[in-house]
């Protein structure tokens, strides 16, 4: 069974660089989230070794250090280093002026001052008296993050706290009368739309840290986060699926359920649409069992592999959170069984006629991501440039393209190439030294504006795609 769907909208596409935007801040500062889960886990008085002394990490951690993390991260993402100094001062103001964890304010903050330090050096570039750029440069600086320091904790903050407050009485709201379940109708839905990193980066994960400073625990990290629906999906096409969909769906539950890669499970639902209503009931079921045993993570879990949510459970919440994962995979595998056992005959019958469903979804998924892959150019212009640096470019620069690293490097190693350097990173932190960038096809364009010197690949799955192989024989040609 085939389907199709219009090119996605200009306010999807928007909603989902947002989300990549807010996904760029958080996630190469997970590692401090992780440390300060474990500081947490072991030393506060319910934790596994009791410590008061090392307990006082935890509060500045997650007052200081994290926020001010973010806001330096997104600075630089706008302006680089100068933008990061700036966002941090300002967000001074916001951290100072509330009494809750600032990670929304440091969101908001932090970018926004690196984006007006950016206009007020455009103002006089190239106007400055020789010798004088350095004073101008430091003291312009620093009066611009002493005013946004000032405006953020007179103006921001009292804003970001109202905004907080609401968000978190809304999920505590949900939790107590027993409707959380529902925020899966959401959710699941947003996952398959790639707008997963605005949900789980841009929303949940501030409300979860702050409702694990206060409860030594979160739910929220475990809505999006739990691999159980994706392996419960992608089990049933590994028993009932047809074609080239139930031959992959054994090698992606490892990519998901033990790497952590949920995007991998994408294009299965994309194929029969229908099977949204297994996801949601998936992730219904899970969000309900750890609401039954009060269950939850002490700090994010990325990525959502079953090793880090294990790893980041809190000391009184591994039951509930491993029937979670059980019972969601469980109900999701029941339900998307039904769905594709009552299109069983329809989809032999199509994959018979030369069409394959899991093909289409592929190439669905590539118009939720951008347009057609090219190399040729490549090939054809990039053997004047020695290619010793190649970077795996995505949005968050993890997942998927740590992934495509992975799997190139091997491929580089099996041809007896050596010398080349292979690399991940997200789109917004290449600095020019790539010499080759591969990215998914609809990243490509920012990845060219991001790294224009480079030659650029657009690929279609970052697993397994026949670009590689193309990219390996251009190096072996150079080196020899």
């Amino acid at each position: 069974m085939t389907t199709t769907s219009a090119p996605p909208t200009s306010a999807r596409v928007r909603v989902q660089r947002f989300g990549t935007f807010l996904s760029g801040m958080i996630m190469p500062n997970i590692a401090a989230f992780i440390a300060w889960g474990f500081i947490t886990a072991f030393f506060i008085p319910t934790g596994w070794t009791p410590n008061e002394t090392l307990a006082s990490l935890v509060g500045p951690m997650i007052i200081y250090l994290l926020p001010l993390l973010i806001a330096n991260t997104g600075g630089r993402m706008v302006y680089g280093a100068r933008g990061g100094v700036v966002a941090s001062i300002a967000t001074m103001g916001v951290i100072v002026g509330t009494t809750i964890p600032m990670f929304i304010g440091a969101m908001l903050v932090g970018p926004l001052a690196a984006y007006l330090m950016k206009k007020v050096d455009a103002l006089w570039a190239g106007k400055i008296r020789a010798g004088f750029e350095m004073l101008v440069d430091n003291f312009s600086a620093g009066i611009l993050g002493f005013g946004l320091a000032l405006g953020a904790f007179f103006g921001i903050a009292p804003v970001v706290t109202v905004l907080s407050d609401a968000l978190g009485a809304g999920a505590k709201f949900l939790t107590e009368t027993g409707l959380l379940p529902l925020a899966s109708l959401v959710i699941e839905p947003g996952k398959v739309l790639f707008l997963n990193n605005a949900i789980n980066q841009g929303v949940l994960t501030p409300l979860g840290i702050q409702d694990s400073a206060e409860a030594g625990k979160s739910i929220l990290f475990l809505l999006e986060a739990n691999p159980g629906p994706g392996l419960g999906l992608l089990l049933a096409f590994a028993f009932f699926g047809v074609g080239i969909a139930r031959a992959t769906a054994p090698g992606a539950i490892i990519i998901q359920f033990l790497g952590g890669i949920h995007e991998i499970y994408f294009p299965y639902v994309l194929m029969k649409p229908v099977l949204i209503v297994a996801m949601i009931a998936g992730g219904m079921t899970g969000i309900t069992t750890n609401l039954i045993f009060d269950s939850g993570l002490r700090a994010p879990a990325s990525p959502g592999s079953i090793f880090a949510i294990l790893l980041q459970t809190a000391s009184d919440s591994y039951l509930g959170v491993i029937l979670s994962v059980i019972l969601s995979a469980t109900v999701t595998f029941l339900v998307a069984a039904v769905i594709l056992r009552a299109s069983r005959k329809r989809d032999l019958e199509a994959l018979e006629s030369g069409a394959d469903g899991f093909t289409s979804a592929v190439a669905e998924n590539s118009t939720l991501k951008g347009s057609e892959s090219r190399v040729g150019g490549l090939l054809g212009t990039a053997t004047a440039t020695k290619i010793s640096n190649v970077v795996f470019a995505c949005d968050a620069g993890m997942g998927s393209s740590a992934m495509g690293a992975t799997v190139l490097r091997k491929k580089l190693t099996d041809a007896g190439v050596s010398g080349v350097t292979v690399t991940n990173q997200a789109i917004a932190n290449l600095d020019g030294t790539a010499d080759l960038v591969i990215t998914h096809q609809d990243l490509t364009a920012r990845a060219q504006s991001q790294a224009p010197k480079a030659k650029h690949v657009s690929v279609e799955n970052f697993m397994n795609s026949p670009q590689y192989d193309m990219v390996v024989e251009l190096i072996k040609a150079q080196q020899s």
